[in-house]
């Protein structure tokens, strides 16, 4: 399917459903922003965390630029499923397009999840879009730990946004190893507190 077709039944969804699920991955996990009924973990595979997007914006600014996470091809990706209720939805997906759609290196896409209860659903995902320049790739842990540790944008330190995430996935039993051994990394500056 086409990006526009995808987009336009992403769209249309509040029409022809009674609720529509939207998967968080990274800070949509501890700060979802929007209304919604029900949430749970769920799997979604084809897809993996990583801190691969440059950010300009939320959490850097061109001149010292974040790193932010990103739906990466391949693997398989544990996060939180929320589910919107139809009448939402338009205000729900305008919001999180205004969030994730800021420079368009992400890609709005519906993907299949499966919820702890058993149950396959449909949910909204935002991708990475592995062509726009701000997608960083492989980097080194080094290299993701200076960028994070100088970045600050407009929702606050870079540093902040992967801990909060890091404690988060914690909480609800999730293990990202490499996430985790850069989180026990920023815990060990001295300035730095967890949030």
């Amino acid at each position: 399917m086409s990006d526009l077709g995808q987009a336009m039944t992403i769209r249309e969804l509040g029409e022809k459903a009674q609720s529509i699920w939207v998967f968080g991955y990274g800070s949509l996990i501890w700060n979802p922003g929007f209304r919604y009924g029900n949430a749970q973990l769920g799997l979604l595979h084809g897809a993996h965390r990583s801190l691969s997007i440059i950010s300009h914006h939320h959490r850097g600014t061109p001149e010292r630029p974040g790193l932010v996470f990103g739906l990466t091809r391949g693997g398989s990706c544990r996060g939180m499923a929320f589910e919107v209720a139809a009448d939402d939805w338009a205000e729900v997906k305008a919001y999180l397009d205004a969030r994730e759609l800021v420079t368009r290196v992400y890609r709005d896409v519906m993907r299949p999840v499966t919820l702890c209860d058993g149950r396959k659903v449909s949910a909204l995902a935002y991708v990475v879009d592995e062509r726009h320049e701000q997608f960083a790739g492989a980097l080194s842990p080094e290299a993701q730990l200076a960028m994070i540790r100088a970045g600050i944008g407009i929702s606050g330190r870079n540093v902040d946004y992967v801990l909060n995430t890091a404690q988060h996935l914690a909480k609800l039993g999730i293990y990202d190893k490499p996430l985790m051994q850069l989180a026990a990394e920023l815990a060990k500056d001295a300035n730095i507190q967890a949030a």
